[in-house]
């Protein structure tokens, strides 16, 4: 029996479905606020970022939370989740955590210099917010090996995924803003960049490793003919 995959079949098609409307989400607010250097209307209206926007001891919270998103934390948070996954016997989860969170702060990094959105001052690039993603990411693969293990059916899969990610992303969200880092669209945006990249992590994941199995199969069964008898 091969290695269970890390995107559960049953969900596939609605996390494609809501990768490709996450995309589209994306790609619309980038147009939006291209090259923009002040928060819009809906940005305003919702949360008005300033520096000093969150105090203590709510403050520290907020900070700590920064931190798991710079380089540093990610990358302890991210070996974490490797050693997580290889202890539950999940190597496939394992690599995805790794490809997943790379992907995700790789599209963000790019898409921030496509965009050229800023905040507080010019070199400052906000959208999408990369904590965002970071965090939503590393919630919604969580959430995909959860689904697996409990073996959740299609519509409570579904729901772990997006509630889990939802909850990570407002809250890293939440941090950013009220830390003058984003605007809230700039966290919104990070949260579409997560839903849109781990379910294609995923799946490239499982083909690629589905791929590599089946050719070690084949090289052993064709080591097998060819052995003398």
């Amino acid at each position: 029996m091969g290695a269970r995959a890390v995107l559960p079949p049953s969900l596939r098609p609605r996390l494609a479905l809501i990768a490709v409307l996450a995309a589209l989400v994306v790609v619309a607010l980038g147009v939006l606020y291209s090259g923009h250097s002040a928060p819009g209307a809906v940005d305003r209206w919702i949360f008005p970022p300033t520096a000093d926007s969150v105090g203590p001891p709510w403050r520290q919270v907020a900070l700590v939370l920064d931190f798991l998103g710079e380089p540093a934390g990610s990358a302890m948070v991210i070996v974490a989740g490797v050693v997580g996954c290889l202890l539950v016997r999940r190597p496939r989860a394992a690599v995805l955590v790794v490809v997943g969170a790379g992907a995700t702060v790789g599209t963000t990094t790019v898409l921030k210099h496509v965009v050229g959105r800023t905040i507080h001052g010019p070199g400052n690039l906000s959208y999408p917010s990369g904590h965002t993603a970071f965090a939503t990411a590393l919630a919604v693969m969580a959430a995909l090996l959860a689904t697996d293990r409990l073996g959740l059916g299609r519509t409570a899969g579904t729901s772990l995924v997006l509630a889990a990610g939802l909850v990570a992303g407002a809250i890293m969200g939440w941090a950013e803003v009220g830390l003058g880092a984003h605007y809230p669209t700039d966290a919104l945006g990070g949260w579409c960049t997560a839903l849109a990249v781990i379910p294609a992590s995923a799946w490239l994941v499982d083909r690629t490793a589905d791929l590599l199995s089946d050719r070690s199969a084949g090289r052993t069964a064709d080591a097998g003919r060819r052995a003398p008898r």
